[in-house]
This record gives structure tokens, sequence and C-alpha cells, in this order.
């Protein structure tokens, strides 16, 4: 049964709120195949977008060279799970695509295939995938998928903050009087001793 776009807003508002959430774009040109995907990836609580060819992927990236398409809401995509044989454009070719891409290849690609290939899996590894799944792809897989990236993203979160803070120090002003910033002394308060008094001198004629 096909699933309105009404339906797919109301999937996306019960999702339940608290841990980040991701957004995963599943391609694949199979129906059933993108049906079982979005099925297991909203069950882990992931915004999902499903596309049906690497074109369609690449468009709604905008990744190539025209603008996305009307319906596709421009959100941020955090894993991208691809097919690796499909009709036009293999998920091979998308992964070369995205990781030729100076502002998309940091997205993490894994392949899906029902084919136990091994050079076919060494090759994506090579490029830069993430993984690669045998189908037909299980609930634990997307949820051990879902808790690495997110583990990847808290750790660079930590390390720009720490980084910002670094900064921040580094060019953060200091107190004329900080004895840890400046190697110049703090001006000693003036003395409250009376002035020494001259020695009088004598006249003798």
């Amino acid at each position: 049964m096909a699933i309105t776009a009404g339906e797919e807003v109301m999937a996306r508002d019960s999702l339940p709120s608290g841990p980040p959430e991701l957004h995963v774009l599943a391609v694949d040109d199979s129906h059933v195949d993108r049906k079982v995907i979005e099925r297991l990836l909203k069950i882990s609580s992931c915004r999902v977008t499903v596309v049906e060819s690497g074109s369609r992927a690449l468009q709604y990236l905008g990744l190539d060279g025209e603008r996305a398409s009307v319906g596709f809401d421009g959100l941020k995509v955090n894993l991208i799970m691809t097919d690796y044989s499909m009709p036009g454009m293999t998920g091979y070719e998308l992964l070369k695509k995205i990781k030729e891409s100076s502002t998309m290849r940091e997205i993490p690609v894994v392949i899906m295939s029902s084919e136990n290939i091994l050079t076919r899996i060494d090759r994506c590894l090579e490029e830069g995938a993430e993984d690669f799944l045998l189908k037909p792809v299980k609930l634990a897989d997307v949820k051990r998928l879902k808790d690495s990236v997110l583990r990847e993203q808290g750790e660079e979160h930590e390390e720009r903050r720490s980084c910002k803070r670094k900064l921040q120090d580094e060019y953060m002003p200091a107190s004329p009087c900080d004895p840890s910033s400046t190697p110049m002394p703090c001006p000693s308060p003036p003395s409250l001793q009376p002035p020494s008094k001259r020695p009088r001198l004598l006249n003798v004629d």
C-alpha cells in the first residue's frame, strides 16, 4: 500500500524526541527493498528520505548541477544507504560522486547488496564506503550504523567545542595584573615611609 505525503509527515512527527535524530537518505531501485529499509530506519527512530535511483539521490543532495526537485525538504543528511546494483548509476558510481564532492564527502555512505562478491566489497571500501551490508538488511545492522554515526558526530562536536575554547583562551585579552599572563611586573604601590632627610651642611668659616 502506498504511503501518502500526509502519512509520511505524521510518521516523522510521531518520532520520539530526546536523543539526536539521524536523517538517512536510502537509495534503491526495488520498491520492496525501499519499503523494507524505510521501515527498519523508522523503527530505529531515524528520519528517512527514499529515492529510486542514483541520479535522484544526486538531485536531492544538490550534486547534479540543478536545484533540488519540489517536495524535497533539504534536511541535512547524516547517512546514505544505497543499493549497489541499480540501472543507470550503480551504488559504487554514486559513492564516487559523493566522495568527490567537497561539501558531501564527509557523509558516511553504506553500500547494500544481495551478492557477496569480495572484489566488489573491497572496491567500495577502498573508495570510502563506511560499510557494506548484505541483503536482507537486519534491524541490528541499522541500529549498529546509527550508534556508530551518532558516536562519531558526538566526538566531532566535542572536538569542535574544545578547539573553540582553546581559541577563546588564546585570544582573550589578559588582565594587566594577571601574574600568569604577562611578563611585565605589576606596579608596586607607592611607599608609605616618609622621605629620608638630607643631612644639613654646616658652613665653617
